[in-house]
């Protein structure tokens, strides 16, 4: 596997000519405009404020991550990578002995969680023609906050004839967590996306349920022209007493999202899939409903439940199944530590 790494350094695009103004550390990725998000919901918004630990945009405030993968004779490789702490990832790896052509890489973080303060961006980049599964190594701790919030960002462009999965593990949002989650698709038409995310409504282990203070996450998927292809907002607030009705939480304890983006089988028999493979699911007491996008571009899914496991348990056999119709190869068990 050919991999450029270029850690803290900025790319030769982002080198200052001689004469110029200095960006200084970090380069253009340090620079409020790359990392904070055009609007923050005022959910999230209005505890604005200065950090009394580190301020955001010191060292390990800011972490990026930046992949890009490509089509080459060996199959789908990394060709391209910058991170920065405390955004890293493993080297990709090829353990589907059904698809050696295909990498599963693991998104990990060096910190314990998510703090106030912090700003978070991961672009993740898909050639013409790749196949990748992208899945976080660990759940996504957001910590206490008593000044500011946090923004995670996700930017992922899938490109023609793509084949991707995007699963990472569940968001935890702690007591007085405040957290704005953004993840924004470019999907080319003939390219498909399986993309999810899980949202846990603290440490249920501890009995702590909805004592965050806002959480907020966008999913917004575009075609390459600006398009919109689908728009999914989540707003929960247990603070203003509320946390959703049936369409988001309706006083359960976890909350998780499939979509299904691909012209490779059409609405009806992806449907279809899914409610088979989901109907334990449902037997078993999660709450889901499965609907069509608009225009034919897919499927999304919304599950319920107040047990983690079950919910994950939902959307792993969710994920087997579609891997199965949508490429004709049976899915591995994914490994995690």
């Amino acid at each position: 596997m050919k991999t450029v790494t270029l850690h803290d350094a900025p790319p030769a695009s982002a080198v200052p000519k001689v004469g110029a103004p200095s960006t200084g550390y970090g380069g253009h990725r340090l620079e409020p405009a790359y990392y904070e998000p055009v609007r923050v919901p005022h959910e999230v918004a209005r505890f604005s404020g200065v950090p009394d630990t580190l301020p955001t945009g010191s060292p390990g405030k800011i972490g990026v991550l930046e992949l890009e993968f490509a089509r080459t004779g060996n199959g789908t490789e990394l060709v391209q990578h910058y991170q920065k702490s405390p955004l890293q990832i493993m080297h990709p790896l090829y353990y589907d002995t059904a698809r050696p052509d295909m990498p599963y890489t693991y998104l990990m973080s060096t910190g314990a969680g998510i703090l106030q303060g912090d700003r978070l961006r991961t672009d993740l980049t898909f050639g013409p023609g790749t196949s990748a599964y992208v899945t976080t190594s660990a759940y996504t701790k957001v910590l206490r906050m008593e000044h500011d919030y946090a923004v995670a960002q996700v930017n992922v462009r899938v490109d023609d004839d793509a084949y991707v999965e995007y699963l990472p593990d569940p968001v935890i949002a702690f007591a007085d967590a405040r957290l704005y989650q953004r993840t924004h698709v470019t999907l080319a038409p003939s390219a498909t996306l399986v993309i999810g995310e899980t949202l846990v409504a603290g440490r249920l282990a501890s009995d702590e349920r909805h004592q965050y203070t806002a959480l907020a996450a966008d999913l917004e998927v575009r075609r390459p022209d600006g398009s919109v292809v689908a728009l999914d907002r989540v707003r929960l607030t247990p603070t203003d007493r509320d946390t959703g009705g049936l369409a988001v939480l309706d006083d359960h304890d976890v909350l998780s999202m499939l979509y299904v983006l691909t012209p490779r089988a059409s609405v009806a028999e992806i449907s279809e899939l899914l409610h088979q493979a989901l109907a334990p699911s449902v037997e078993a007491g999660v709450v889901l409903g499965v609907s069509a996008l608009p225009r034919d571009a897919g499927v999304w899914v919304r599950l319920l439940s107040d047990d983690t496991h079950l919910v994950l348990d939902a959307v792993t056999q969710a994920w087997r199944a579609l891997r199965g119709l949508l490429t004709g190869i049976e899915a591995p068990v994914v490994r995690k530590s």
